[in-house]
Order: structure tokens, then sequence, then C-alpha cells
């Protein structure tokens, strides 16, 4: 955590953050806040770079301790079960001081004497583990008194590696030591030598548990050792938020399992991170035994929500699959093993496999598709109805218990292992049961939004090809014996398609006490709420916190000869267009230095273009100016890995070109997820618009459902969704630059429509993409403005880096003795440079801004959010704290107050244009301060700068409170009025005329 601390209080919850929170990070916190307070479901955009993450935890965190301060409170609470079974060699000392261990939560909102850590080592209550008898089996919305019990947060996020950063982000935090845990599969958790080298680790861990004898898995049978939060923080002295691999790292040494030791550390835990699919899909969220009813739901990345939804209801059954299953069954029929149970299940895939479900009979084309009353009508004809199924899933049940009961001996059940299905086939049934049970729902309610697809499918095999022999029967070609052919082979698949994401949605919005949905890039938000059957009561599209300076957001709708850029599939196709786009990313890759990304529509463009520019020579131009790395339409992680980190070195050396260029495509690997800070990604071009290609039939038949649903459920028109798809994979691209605060970049979006049509397809980027638009209507005007930012950039980074260095020259040479009166030259020779600059940079407009942005505004007004009389923004100054662990990991947006001041933030009450986006004034700094806000009638919605909040959050606490503590005393030179330094804009003569004595 770091050293400096502000406490806010927004509709009664007391936050810890830890640093000075940005607007949107205020705006995202209200939100969350209120959805929390009232039970409801948000929906919020910030941009990345603007600390959503910390936003996130420290509302969601700071709401829920709040709740353990109330439910402590109670006097009806009931005291869960202080278990140390598994503490071996601990006394009743240790006992006593667990029991202390429930301190108060006042307590815990102040800093230590002794350091300026918090004291939130104690932050859990003692829990019972999963071995005892007083031990529930699984947690509950009320405990056993009939009181509400305190949510837990499940934070999702799309994969361990933005897990891995989430939890990097709460160790900052002061609930760095809130009792967590991560659910990850085998794959990155198993610790067993004899299973994590294997690619099958899941069936091999599998057939260990199941297997008796002493040659069951050692490390499963010490979970115990590292299973519950008491022994991991008092025993192994795991304080702090912990990683995957932290925990992997643990269970290597106590010869523990890593895997189901996270799986019971969520019996203890207040916040359990995992990959959102784990929360989406039904059969996983069983298999992990997670129960989110009355928890809160936190989905970070939530860009993806709605195909994920729609995938985690379907399910694809393959011909070949089925066979498996038959003939597993039927093994075990023919052996006699729990014949009456078996048998129903065999029968089961008989009839599928018989029945022209998974029949190429009858029909020529390459697929056929049948609607919901279609499937219900053949399974009716299978024997399988609702009743049928239930008792389906009844013997799927009995089958996979690996005991059964086969007496009675000494007052004790006789227990007998018996033979089961391979997990394969429970795997295949489960997901095939999964499907049903939706169509079956609420007496069917579900089965209009399913279509069942057969359709042929054909691979390509490698085998090894037959040996000849001649008419002496000798073998011939031995010398080619390794040859091998590939074969072309044909299959069915039955595929079971959801159009409707609401279908698995409904068993989170159904249950849970909140849902967050969050995402650098949800834009376009309009269809969230009626593709997911949710209604979201708070909706916030959050500014970002650089300055416009940072950034070049401009549409080039013609290349360098002259001629139109539309990426339509007949333009694209053509060698002129094809020409144009090579020369306009070769011009960029000349004027942007450092690393440029250019993100196409598909793998086939990219090929195309590939093709074409090694024919013209422009790949060649394209090599001398930046290593040119392409994104592979395939592979593993570990090939991928490998192109990205060449692509990293380039970068970094840059001795004999500058850079590199990676191409890639939207919806691909490079476009989700990946970090390209700084010099990794200084340009990001984007050709065209990334439309999904409308001959797939799962995107036809979802447009043909909406058009269908459009006016009974509110659904969008299909045409709308379509573009929506579109919108959102082009967002997600033009994220991967401007990573931070202090990052720039230039985001070019290649295509004629967005200046022809800018109401339609400017609309749909995301809202700090589209306040910084500027139409280019020829290639000189474009790259000229592209040249003069790249250059304006490169100087004022130039002039960082040498400020820098002054004030480490100055730091370091502070013991020298200098006469009496006399100045410091450095620290002259330093104001006067930043003197002439800043003159100098409010001299120059650049032609990209047509309009100022206002991040904080009064202008707008509400009539049901007025602030009580009573409402005020308050600040406290506390006496810093020692030295002590004052090296912790600076915060980006961390103000650094002068000495012997404080920084008095008033959210909304001034114009703000700094760059740090608060309005800071410069008092002598007493032992309290209060300002009482000039308009009484400010609106909630105002204090925020939020232009899409639906409601006002807390229209009967409004009152937001700020309490700074353990502001230091950095001891630094500070350069008068750097609080105000902002809105760099240079001139390409000027630079040279008052930057070119820095570089001798």
């Amino acid at each position: 955590m770091t050293a400096s601390c502000v406490e806010y209080t927004i509709g009664g919850v007391r936050i810890q953050f830890p640093c000075k929170a940005y607007p949107s990070q205020l705006a995202m916190m209200n939100s969350i806040l209120r959805g929390l307070n009232y039970g409801q479901h948000c929906l919020l955009e910030s941009p990345t770079g603007s600390g959503k993450s910390l936003a996130l935890l420290c509302s969601a965190l700071g709401w829920q301790q709040a709740q353990f301060g109330k439910s402590k409170n109670s006097s009806n609470m009931t005291i869960p079960c202080r278990c140390l079974c598994h503490s071996k060699g601990k006394s009743a000392s240790t006992a006593t001081s667990i029991n202390a261990a429930v301190v108060d939560l006042k307590d815990q909102l102040h800093p230590s004497n002794d350091t300026s850590k918090y004291q939130f080592i104690l932050f859990f209550s003692p829990e019972s583990c999963f071995h005892c008898p007083c031990a529930s089996a699984k947690d509950s919305a009320k405990d056993k008194g009939g009181k509400r019990k305190v949510p837990k947060i499940f934070f999702g996020t799309r994969t361990h590696k933005q897990i891995t950063q989430v939890v990097h982000e709460m160790k900052r935090t002061a609930y760095s030591t809130a009792p967590m845990t991560i659910l990850s599969s085998r794959d990155h958790t198993c610790v067993n030598p004899n299973v994590a080298p294997h690619s099958n680790r899941n069936d091999l861990c599998k057939d260990l548990m199941e297997a008796k004898d002493g040659r069951s898995c050692p490390y499963f049978h010490a979970v115990q050792k590292m299973g519950n939060q008491n022994t991991l923080q008092l025993v192994h002295g795991v304080h702090q938020a912990w990683d995957i691999e932290d925990l992997v790292s643990l269970g290597k040494r106590l010869r523990s399992c890593s895997y189901y030791a996270a799986r019971e550390l969520m019996q203890g835990s207040r916040i359990i991170f995992c990959p959102y699919n784990y929360l989406l899909d039904p059969v996983i969220r069983d298999c992990m035994e997670i129960d989110l009813a009355g928890h809160i739901l936190v989905l970070d990345e939530a860009h993806n929500i709605e195909d994920c939804a729609r995938e985690s209801a379907s399910f694809m059954l393959d011909h070949n699959n089925l066979l498996m299953c038959r003939d597993d069954f039927d093994g075990m029929v023919n052996s006699n093993i729990r014949r009456l149970k078996h048998e129903p299940l065999r029968d089961f895939c008989c009839s599928i496999l018989n029945q022209s479900l998974m029949s190429d009979r009858g029909y020529e084309d390459a697929c056929k598709v049948w609607n919901g009353k279609e499937i219900l009508s053949i399974f009716h004809n299978l024997g399988i109805t609702p009743d049928t199924f239930r008792m389906l899933k009844q013997n799927l049940a009995a089958v996979l218990e690996k005991e059964e009961t086969v007496g009675f001996v000494n007052g004790k059940d006789d227990m007998m292992l018996v033979p089961t299905i391979s997990s394969s086939t429970s795997s295949i049934l489960k997901g095939l049961f999964m499907v049903l049970d939706f169509l079956f729902r609420d007496n069917c309610r579900y089965s209009e939004d399913y279509r069942v697809v057969l359709q042929k499918t054909y691979s390509w095999t490698t085998k090894a090809k037959p040996y000849m022999s001649d008419a002496q029967g000798s073998m011939v070609q031995r010398g080619r014996q390794h040859q091998k052919v590939k074969v072309k082979t044909e299959s069915l698949s039955l595929s079971f398609w959801c159009l409707n994401p609401a279908v698995a949605f409904s068993d989170l919005s159904g249950t849970a006490h909140s849902i967050v949905l969050t995402s650098g890039t949800l834009s376009p938000m309009g269809s969230f709420s009626s593709e997911l059957g949710v209604k979201f009561s708070g909706q916030l599209e959050a500014s970002h916190v650089i300055n416009k300076s940072q950034v070049w957001v401009g549409t080039v709708g013609v290349g360098p000869q002259g001629r139109k850029l539309c990426a339509t599939f007949q333009h694209a196709e053509t060698y002129a267009f094809q020409d144009e786009v090579g020369d306009l990313l070769l011009h960029v890759c000349k004027v942007m230095p450092k690393g440029v990304l250019c993100f196409l529509p598909s793998y086939k463009m990219l090929g195309k273009m590939q093709d074409r520019w090694s024919i013209t020579g422009v790949w060649e131009k394209l090599e001398k100016q930046k290593k040119v790395i392409t994104e592979p339409r395939g592979g593993g992680k570990g090939d991928f890995d490998e192109l990205l980190q060449a692509y990293y070195n380039a970068i970094k050396s840059s001795e004999k070109i500058d850079g590199a260029l990676l191409l890639a495509v939207c919806r691909g690997k490079v476009s989700e997820g990946l970090d390209f800070t700084d010099d990794n990604a200084r340009a990001v071009v984007t050709i065209g618009i990334p439309f999904p290609n409308i001959k797939n039939l799962q995107v036809e038949l979802k447009m043909k459902y909406n058009d269908q649903h459009s006016k009974s459920r509110g659904l969008l028109p299909g045409h709308h969704w379509y573009e929506m798809q579109a919108y959102r994979a082009l967002n997600q691209a033009l994220g991967r630059c401007i990573r931070h605060r202090k990052d720039w970049g230039a985001l070019i979006l290649v295509d004629d429509r967005f200046r022809n049509n800018p109401n339609k397809y400017i609309k749909g980027l995301s809202k700090w993409v589209r306040q910084l638009v500027q139409h280019h209507d020829t290639f000189t005007s474009a790259m000229e403005s592209l040249a003069a930012f790249s250059q304006a950039q490169e100087k004022c980074c130039l002039f960082t880096d040498s400020q820098n260095s002054i004030i480490s020259f100055s730091s370091s040479a502070s013991g020298t003795k200098a006469l009496p009166g006399s100045p410091k030259p450095v620290e002259t020779q330093m104001n006067t440079e930043r003197h002439e600059l800043q003159e100098h940079l409010e001299t120059f407009h650049f032609p990209v801004f047509a309009e100022k942005q206002q991040i904080l505004s009064l202008q707008k007004k509400t009539e049901n959010s007025v602030l009580e009389s009573s409402a005020a923004v308050r600040l406290t100054s506390r006496a810093p704290q020692s030295n002590t662990d004052r090296e912790l990991t600076p915060t980006d947006n961390q103000d650094e107050n002068k000495d012997g001041k404080t920084a008095l933030l008033t959210l909304g009450i001034f114009k703000v244009e700094a760059e740090e986006a608060n309005a800071c004034v410069e008092i002598d700094s007493p032992s309290r301060i209060s300002f009482e806000a000039e308009h009484q009638d400010l609106h909630s919605q105002d204090l925020f700068g939020s232009e899409v909040a639906q409601d006002s959050p807390f229209d009967e606490e409004s009152m937001i409170s700020v309490d700074t503590e353990n502001i230091e005393d950095r001891g630094e030179t500070k350069v008068a009025g750097e609080h105000v330094r902002n809105k760099i804009r240079l001139s390409r003569s000027r630079q040279r005329a008052h930057l070119s004595p820095m570089k001798k």
C-alpha cells in the first residue's frame, strides 16, 4: 500500500483510496456504491489508464467492510467458528490472539503509529474450515440465525494475466489483506511433478483422485496445510494479496495441492478472483461449487460479455464423440455395472444417433437448421420430455458416484468402489444436459432462443504414406519412407446455438445482489440491457484522464495518390486500394517513432495485403523503416509470446531501424487484453470497419433472431446489432494505445466512411475518442498534422528527461555549500528554461482539437438530485507519519504537494483544464480545513462530470468528504507552477528556436 492515502466518504461509505482520485474514478465509485446500496446493476465505461481497477476494488471492498461493521454491531449476529484444527502445535495463546482478531473497524481506518501501512493484517474475521463438523457445506445468503450475510465479491475478468494485474492493484490499497482466493484450472495450479508436465492434466488428476492403495495424489491429501484463511495468514505469513504463482510456490514447498486449496479458500474469502467464464458457464460453475446467490459480481473487461453468455449456454456435439459415449455406456451395461442407471443413458445416445438429428439422410445441403419448436418436437418423438429428462439427470448423477453402499457393518455403511464412465463421456453428457435443461426450463420458455444446426465439417489429418511394393514384393521408395500425406475427413456436428445471452445471464441476474459490468471499451452501450435482459440503473461513460495534447485522433479517407479509401469488400479486393494502404502505412512509419500497430478487419485481408506488398516492393520498404511482424492466424501460446517478444526487442534496440510494425487483425490475439505501453504503441492504424462475416451462419441466424424479436422483447434490429459488433471490435483495437496518464500516441482511422457519414460511423466510438476525432480532407494535411504532433511530443519528452536529470543532479549536489544569498546555478538555469518553454507552450494550438474538453462541468443540472444544504466538500490534513516504508510504489495520479502546503480538492467547483484534472489551491496547512460549496443546489451528477449517469446517486446522502493522510515531504526541488503545467502545444519553428540549446 502507498504511504499516502486519501479517505473519501461517498453516500455514507468510507472509502480508503491509495492516492487522490481522478474525477473518472470518483464517478465510478459513486455509481458502484449507489448500486451496492440499493441492490442495482451498473454498466460503467472508463478508458484504459484511468484507474478503473483501483476504483472497482476500493469501492466494492470499502462497501463490504462497512457492511461487516454494521453486522458486527448487530446484537443478534452469529459468530462463526474459530477453528484451529489444522494449525498444528498452536497453544491456547494462539487461540486467544485469534479471538482478538475481531477489531474495531474504526481502528482499521487509521494508520499505525509504527509504520505508514494500515493495520489490516487482522482484516478478516475467523472462519470455519472445510474439514470440521462445525463447518457448513456451502455458504448461503443467510446464517443460521436468519440474519443476512455480508455478500462476497466475485471479481471476474477475461484472462489469468488480467487477474494478475488486478491483484497487483489490490496490493496498493488499504484492503490488501482482505481474505481472498483465485480460482484457476489445473493447467495453472497443478504442483504434482508426475502430472504437471503433461498436457492432459485434468484426466491424470481425476485418475489419481480415484486411485486407491497408496497410488492416489499425496498433494491432494495435504490440502489442509493451506486450505483455510487462518492457516494461510497466521501460519504461513501470507498477509497481503497474493497471485496464483505465489500459491503454487507455497504448494510446492508444502507439498500441498494448490488447485483444491484455492477452491477451499472460497469459504473464508471476501473477494474471489476468476476468469468470468467460471461465473457464466453453468457447467463450470457447478464443477467449482460457485454459489452466486446474494453476492456481488464485478465483471471487468466485459465488452465481450454478450458473446461469452451466448457461448456459455451453447454446446456442440460431435458424431464421433457421441459414438464414444454410446460405447462407454454399452460397456457398463454389458458388465452389469449399475445396469438400471446406465441403460437409459445408453438408449438416449442411441436415439440421437439413429434418428435424423445425427444423420445426413434426406438432405444434400452442407447444413440443416431447426428452430426451438421443431427440436422439441423431435425430442418428444424420441421420448425425451421434461419428465423423462428429469429422470435422465438423476441417472447421470447416480452413475458419477464413485462409491455405493453394499451393506452395514459395525454400525457403519460398508462402501465399495464402483467403476464409472470416463471423464470425457461425463463432460459431454453434462454439456448436452445443460442445454436440454435450458430448453425444458420454465415450461420451455427458452426454446425459441435456440437454433439446432447439423453441419458437415471437413478436417485435414496427416498420415504416413503407405509403402509400395514392386512385382517381386520388395519395398520401394525406402528413402522416402517417412513421407506423410494429408487426408481429408468428413464428420457431422450437432450444434445447439443460443441466440439470446439473457438465457445464461438469467442465472446471475436473478440471484446476485448486484452486477457491475465495466470495460474501457463498452461503447456502444445501447445493446447490453436488452441483450442481457438486465436493467442497468447506473450507467457511465467516463472521460479520459489525459490531456488532449497527448493524443492525435484523425480519420484519413484518401491515400497518397488521392484515391478514396473505402475498405468495403469490393474496394478492398482491388490492387489500387491495397497499394494506397501500403503507401499510407509507409508514411506513418516514417512519421511515428518506435512501435506502430496496424489492425485489419480479417486474416484474409491481411494475407492479401502481405502478398501484394511483397510484389510491389512496399514490404521491403517497410522493413527498411521498421521491423515488420505479422500476427499468426493459429499457433500455440508459446509461439505467440515469442512473436511479441521479438516486437518488444525491436523497439528497445532500434539500432539500424526505428522500432517495429505489428500487423494484426481485429478480434485477434493482439487486439484483446495486451498492454502496449509508451513506445510499444505510439500509433494505432485501423484499416476499415471490422464488421463480422455476414456470410457466417451464426451471424446470419442472430440477425434474423433479433429482427424477429425486436418489437416484442425490445432487442436491437439485426442490422444495428451487426454494426455494434464492428464498433466494439474497433474500439478494442484503438484501446491498445494510451495506457496511462503520461502516455501519448496517435489513433489513425483509415476509411472514407468516417468522414462522409460521421453521424453513423463516429457515434459508435468510445466517448473520449469521439470528442477528439478530426477529419482530414487530404492525405497531405493529415500527415503534416501527424508529423507536427509527433515532433512536439518527442520534444516534450526530451525536455522532461532533461528536467529530471537536472533535478537529480541538483539533489545530488545539495551538500555543496553556496555563498549566502547567491542563487543556485542549476536551479536558475532550470527555471529559466522552464519559463521559456512554458511561454512557448501557450502560443500554438494544434488544429487536431476543435473543442475544449471540460472534465468537471457545472452546466448539467437535474431537478431530482439536489445536494442538501449541509452538503460540503471537506478535506482533512493530518500530521505526516514517519519515513518508515516511504519507498513504496508511487502512483501515476498522485499529486505531489508543496512543502508545508495542503492541496484542496474541490470537485466540480472550478473549471478544470490542468493536467491533474483537479482544481488545486495552495494554502497554509492548518490542522483541519472545511470548504463549503458556494452552490448549495449543486447536483451530485455535476460533481463527477458524467454526461451519461442515468440516475442521481445518493439523493439523500450527497456529502463527499476527503481526508488526506500521510502527505509526504519528499524534499525534491519543485518548479513553480508545476500543478498547472498542461496543454502542450508546440509550433515546429519555435521548438527549434527555444529547445535547440538543450541538445548541446
